[in-house]
């Protein structure tokens, strides 16, 4: 198996830090609110991390990888469409 190139190992992490981040920015929302609670920035994180992680696994080959995260890709926007149509408002 060839190593990535270095650039290619630099988005990848990028993609885990965008996604790792999710958790960071719900953990600091739920101990401000003192119960538990999934911002809207989680779902954002979710799929912005998910994109960069899928292109990452398209160009590593990883076709397990490349199914995880396109999986995952369809419940962040399922739940964006959801909190969208939630907040429009109702005519």
């Amino acid at each position: 198996m060839n190593l990535p190139s270095t650039s290619l190992m630099a988005f990848g992490f990028l993609g885990q830090a965008l996604f790792s981040a999710r958790f960071l920015v719900q953990w600091v929302v739920s101990e401000s609110k003192r119960e538990s609670v999934i911002p809207v920035t989680f779902w954002y994180l979710s799929l912005a991390g998910g994109v960069t992680l899928l292109l990452y696994a398209i160009l590593r080959h990883d076709p397990v990888f490349t199914l995880g995260q396109a999986a995952g890709l369809v419940v962040y926007l399922r739940n964006l469409m959801l909190i969208r149509r939630q907040r429009r408002p109702r005519a």
